[in-house]
């Protein structure tokens, strides 16, 4: 039966491979590729142009020479080492103790045994889905009493529960779906609470939380409002505070902000990159049992 099933699945391949349907679906995928990386390659291709270049010839027109002007120009008037530090420095932090709270808050809510904790993990639902514009007036001024504002951890804390907010919710849903007769197991070991936590269920868990590291890493980066907000000092900003700073009230340098554009894509590019097999293993993880 396995041999026969096997047969006519080569079969089918071999006859998709002769199908002109084939060349269609690859032409429809290749024009879906080209149309999603068309807005990176016209904001790559914009960054090498002069001023002069960009006014003359327009935004779709190849550079007449590449240059750098718009970059030397883009550093000149942004601290971008420092604004990259920060950036840099809040979502790794965010990241990292957004799912560590999330994983502890869950292990409460989704095996031990708290009253009501269907309430709770709609409560930090709720929270998650609220805007971030119903959220920066208790913020600010807690900020302010704290004397925290124009502080990178006035941004890291909000930050830190926003995340693990979402992290709990996420994380404690997972957990409902642990064997209890591992932990049953685990228990009758002599294993108490805390190293149940960290040596059974932490590594069950650690492909979902991977997956949120990443996330949480590029929601923050890309974060704009509260960072708007919370740190109006520039040795505070972060890199889209920077680049929002080159509008200026009545012009603005097209090719500098493409520059500064493609500057502040390169760490979250490179993140990506790196972290993409980690991604594409703990987003398939729950399908495999």
């Amino acid at each position: 039966m396995s041999r026969t099933t096997g047969s006519r699945r080569a079969t089918a391949r071999r006859a998709l491979r002769g199908s002109p349907w084939r060349w269609v679906v690859l032409a429809a995928v290749g024009v879906g590729a080209l149309l999603t990386a068309a807005p990176f390659l016209l904001l790559v291709l914009n960054a090498f142009k002069s001023s002069s270049d960009y006014s003359q010839n327009g935004p779709l027109a190849w550079p007449t020479s590449f240059s750098l002007e718009a970059f030397e120009g883009y550093l000149a008037r942004v601290d971008f080492p420092l604004a990259l530090w920060n950036s840099v420095t809040i979502s790794v932090v965010v990241a990292f103790l957004g799912v560590t709270l999330g994983l502890l808050a869950a292990y409460a809510l989704g095996i031990g045994r708290v009253r009501g904790n269907t309430a709770v993990v709609a409560v930090l639902l709720l929270a998650t889905m609220l805007p971030h514009e119903a959220l920066i007036y208790p913020l600010f001024y807690g900020a302010q009493a704290l004397g925290l504002l124009n502080s990178v951890w006035s941004v890291v804390i909000v930050f830190v529960v926003l995340q693990g907010a979402f992290a709990t919710y996420l994380l404690s849903s997972v957990m409902s779906t642990v064997p209890r007769s591992l932990l049953e197991a685990a228990a009758l070991d002599g294993a108490n609470r805390r190293q149940v936590l960290w040596r059974v269920v932490a590594p069950i868990l650690l492909p979902t939380m991977s997956v949120l590291v990443v996330f949480f890493f590029i929601w923050t980066w890309n974060e704009f409002y509260i960072p708007l907000v919370l740190l109006a000092d520039p040795a505070s900003q972060t890199v889209p505070i920077a680049l929002s700073t080159l509008r200026g009230q009545h012009s603005i340098d097209i090719t500098v902000v493409n520059a500064g554009s493609l500057l502040s894509l390169i760490p979250t590019v490179i993140f990506f990159v790196l972290f993409q097999r980690t991604l594409s293993r703990g987003v398939t993880a729950g399908a495999i049992k």
